[in-house]
Formats: structure tokens, sequence, C-alpha cells
């Protein structure tokens, strides 16, 4: 049984519950913030409350913002004729990141896995061809991550868009095959963006 209090055993359990957090970094997590200032602590429970009250899906795109439509979606700058379908928010950041890319993107937060019950309407796919067909897209880039999974649904929209004028494209793999998109360094990233092959 523990010795710590439950009010911290707490706060590791809820580390716990982030990606890649394990027992050990869940408890330095836990500890740090015992050590901060209360004023800091304060900063940090009230970005995390008002991105709860704040942020929201794009209604165009599915991102998340805190304005809909979001920043992207509502630049007038961004090329609205080619669109980047993506596995999450974190990989459309991460693309951005590279300042290579100037289109627009769909959002699918997730993947299809049927094992786990994901089916296409549950990443709305649906809109997203709806997206492609009204707004005179040319071209969709799918940035899936090179996953069974990732392959699944990239597989499934490019079906959804055959018989379409719109060329369809698969990111480049600049990036290891298992690779998470969010993890991947810029310069390979750029890569894979500018060696995409019709899908």
């Amino acid at each position: 049984m523990s010795n710590l209090t439950k009010s911290i055993e707490e706060v590791i359990k809820q580390f716990k519950r982030f990606p890649t957090v394990g027992e050990k970094s869940a408890t330095r997590f836990a500890y740090f913030l015992m050590r901060q200032p209360k004023g800091e602590v304060k900063k940090l429970l009230s970005a995390i409350v008002a991105i709860t009250k704040d942020v929201k899906f794009c209604g165009s795109c599915n991102n998340l913002d805190d304005r809909d439509p979001c920043g992207i979606c509502s630049n007038p700058k961004r090329d609205a004729s080619t669109v980047c379908v993506v596995e999450s928010a974190v990989d459309l950041r991460a693309i951005e990141r590279t300042k290579k890319y100037n289109g627009r993107y769909f959002v699918l937060h997730g993947v299809l896995s049927p094992l786990d019950g994901v089916a296409p309407k549950d990443l709305k796919i649906n809109k997203l061809i709806e997206l492609v067909k009204n707004n005179k897209v040319k071209e969709v880039i799918l940035a899936t991550n090179p996953r069974v999974q990732g392959e699944t649904t990239a597989n499934y929209i490019k079906g959804q868009l055959s018989g379409s004028e719109v060329k369809v494209s698969r990111i480049a793999y600049g990036i290891p095959v298992g690779g998470e998109l969010e993890f991947i360094d810029s310069v390979s990233l750029v890569r894979s963006l500018e060696g995409r092959r019709r899908y």
C-alpha cells in the first residue's frame, strides 16, 4: 500500500491518463507542481479551465480552436483548393510547424478501426466528402499516419472520392512506418509533403 496522501495519489493518477506518461513521469510531474509557487499553479489551472470552456470544433474542418470557423479556415490567404486530411489536431500542428503548407485541413480525430468500433460516421468522413465536393477542392492530401489503421482510413477516403475530378495524393514515406506525425522532425515532414504522390 502506498504511503502517499490521497491528494498526491490523485494527481499522479490524473497525469497517468496522458499519452505516453507512466508512473515515474506522472510522479515527477506531481512533485514538480508541488514545488511551484501557488500563483504558477493557479495559472496552469486557469489555462486548463479555459480550454475546456473556450475551445470548440471548427464547423468546417473539425479542427480545435477558440473560434468557429477556426483561424485557418477563416484566413483568406490559405489555399482553399487543397485540403490536407490528418488524424488529429496535433498532426495538423506538426504540419503547420513546417511553414511549407498553405492549404486547408480536415481533422478526423481518429482512424477507422472496426475492431474498436470506429466507423466512417465516427470520423465525419461524409462531412469531408461534402466539403471537397462543395468547395471546388482540386487536391486532397491524405496525411494519416503510416500504420495499418492510417492506411485503411486513407484507402477508404480515396475510394469515396473515386470518380470525382479531385486529385488524391498521399504524403510520401519520408517518415518511418509506424511513426507518429507529432514526433517527426520538420525536415522529414517537409520532404513528405513535397514528395507526395498520387494515391
